[in-house]
């Protein structure tokens, strides 16, 4: 091998390494971007969302997500700044929301809840309620959402905290990597 060839392949290597490390850098920067503006990563702590969410599981929330009845969204607590809720999307701007009997109605039509399934109840787990007599008030307001916790008896949510703002819903959970035995991709 004469030098005119082994400085050749230097010069390769050389290239090829500050390729590599130009593509980390932009890889790195990218992924960074993604979970700034577009995708968050949520731990879950309290028990207001068991058993259908659990202390410690970890989710990927969507920032940019359309926000829908039946919705798991992160958010501001209103009552607690600087702390994230989790809970569920029950009521849209313009709805009238109510609870009879253990049943929610929007609209006055039932909303069914098969997401509750999960819990074995028996007697009122969903306390009777209405907007007019937690709020003096007979819709959502506009830009605001009715949230409730899916452990009902013991969730601090709009019962308590009043209508959640759009601004302070920071994403929808779309995605559970933690625990391992509970992947699961949220589509609603």
């Amino acid at each position: 091998m004469n030098k005119q060839q082994t400085k050749q392949e230097e010069t390769s290597f050389g290239r090829w390494l500050i390729e590599m490390i130009a593509l980390a850098v932009v890889l790195f920067a990218g992924v960074q971007l993604i979970f700034h503006y577009v995708l968050a990563k949520d731990v879950v702590s309290g028990p207001s969302m068991e058993t259908n969410f659990n202390d410690g599981d970890r989710l990927i929330t969507y920032r940019l997500g359309k926000i829908k009845r039946g919705s798991v969204v992160i958010l501001d607590a209103p009552n607690n700044p600087g702390t994230l809720y989790i809970k569920r999307v029950i009521g849209l701007p313009g709805d009238k929301v109510e609870a009879k009997n253990d049943q929610v109605y929007i609209n006055g039509k039932a909303l069914k809840e098969s997401y509750l399934t999960k819990y074995a109840v028996s007697g009122n787990f969903t306390a009777d309620f209405s907007l007019q007599s937690l709020f003096n008030q007979s819709t959502v307001p506009e830009d605001s959402y009715f949230v409730l916790g899916d452990n009902r008896p013991i969730s601090k949510d709009s019962r308590k905290i009043g209508f959640i703002k759009k601004s302070a819903i920071k994403g929808v959970v779309r995605f559970r990597y933690w625990p391992l035995n509970k992947i699961q991709i949220f589509t609603n």
